[in-house]
């Protein structure tokens, strides 16, 4: 399930702003990345009403990934008017943002340990985004023999295996809706009921640190494949896998280290290692210095699962049952929602500014535009350590290194 859930993101999430470009649509390429967080915002109202209430998980996540392919098979006849390609896109988004609370929250269902099994479940879906990479740049650019980001083969990739994973996930473990009988409320549906259950001073901070390191994570995921076009890169998808490959050599180590480091060190870790990567970037700018950009995008291993996995792991430590799914949801709205959401518009609207009616930001242009994330990441870093407490059973029993 997490393998095929990944692959499928992967294939298109990391090229569509080539493929835009490509098509005459070089102004528009934040909007993917704001349809996206649109319907992040939407999946909790979703998950609170339908899948913790009325039908068992396994059977929402088939019919919306069975939707989805459908949807996103037919994008790609509309490229050559914007507006219907990009409400295309909100309309896949719309099926797909779901069913990642949904993934999530049928695996803590049919395992104990979060902090030991979870991982192990998680790192088959980089391993997913990994092979979506290389299949895209390396598969289909050696049978195509050109350029397959500029083409509509990733949309028409991850389609296809949108709708592999419908079919698959009528065979996954029976589960049951947990909130059962509940009365449906307003507050519950947005997952307000879980908000009021998991809320103490340190999830506060920890949900307002998630929100603001989704804005400068929006520019990673936006610009880094035109950022490494301009630098010369070939295999934009392929070197871009760099980074789901450390990812999974991280989620492997994450047991041994939730034993070591505890929730706040290793939130600390993914936010010094955003800083760290957008500073990088701007380094390497102005000459194209291949092996920093590649450090950058190395990176992505504990940027991604010492502060998302490990916050996934946090909250359903927090929740209950009943409210495990609403849970997820909302960590959902408030990161690939609102967060990316904002960070979509702003990064555009700063691309666009840089753009100036040019087609293509020029190297020097590319270092003042990574420097304006570093910051920020570096920012929230500073606030989450101020003011974030660890759980006092974690401090009175986490070994320090």
């Amino acid at each position: 399930m997490m393998f095929l859930q990944f692959f499928i993101w992967g294939a298109w999430y990391t090229s569509i702003a080539v493929y835009m470009t490509n098509h005459g649509m070089a102004t528009l390429t934040h909007w993917p990345y704001t349809v996206n967080p649109v319907a992040a915002i939407v999946a909790p109202f979703f998950l609170g009403l339908v899948a913790d209430r009325y039908f068992a998980t396994e059977k929402v996540l088939a019919t919306l990934h069975l939707l989805g392919g459908l949807l996103l098979f037919a994008t790609p006849q509309f490229a050559a008017q914007p507006t219907t390609f990009i409400l295309l896109l909100l309309l896949y988004n719309l099926c797909y943002m779901p069913t990642l609370g949904l993934a999530n929250s049928l695996a803590f269902h049919h395992i104990e340990s979060q902090e030991q099994q979870f991982p192990l479940i998680r790192v088959f879906g980089t391993i997913g985004w990994i092979v979506a990479g290389l299949f895209i740049s390396l598969l289909l650019g050696k049978i195509m023999g050109g350029i397959p980001e500029q083409t509509p083969l990733p949309l028409y990739t991850a389609a296809t295996a949108s709708i592999v994973l419908g079919l698959f996930c009528f065979t996954l473990p029976h589960t049951p809706p947990s909130g059962r009988g509940q009365p449906v409320s307003l507050r519950s549906i947005a997952g307000l009921d879980a908000l009021k259950q998991l809320g103490d001073r340190p999830f506060y901070v920890f949900i307002i640190a998630s929100l603001l390191l989704c804005i400068p994570l929006a520019a990673y995921y936006n610009f880094t494949q035109l950022f490494l076009g301009a630098a010369g890169v070939q295999k934009i998808a392929a070197t871009q896998t760099v980074g789901q490959i450390s990812e999974t050599f991280f989620m492997l180590i994450m047991p041994m280290l939730f034993m070591r480091l505890g929730v706040k060190k290793m939130l600390m870790m993914g936010m010094a290692a955003w800083t760290l990567r957008y500073a990088l970037f701007a380094l390497a700018a102005p000459a194209a210095v291949f092996w920093m950009i590649l450090l950058g995008i190395a990176l992505h291993g504990p940027c991604y699962d010492f502060f998302f996995v490990t916050g996934q792991i946090y909250v359903d430590k927090k929740s209950t049952p009943a409210v495990r799914g609403q849970a997820q949801g909302f960590l959902v709205l408030v990161t690939y929602g609102v967060g990316m959401l904002i960070g979509a518009q702003i990064a555009g609207n700063v691309y666009d500014r840089f753009l100036s009616g040019a087609t293509a930001l020029t190297l020097p242009q590319w270092q003042s535009f990574w420097w304006l994330p570093a910051a920020f990441a570096a920012a929230v870093l500073v606030f989450f350590t101020a003011l974030f407490k660890a759980p006092a059973r974690e401090t009175a029993s986490t070994p320090t290194l």
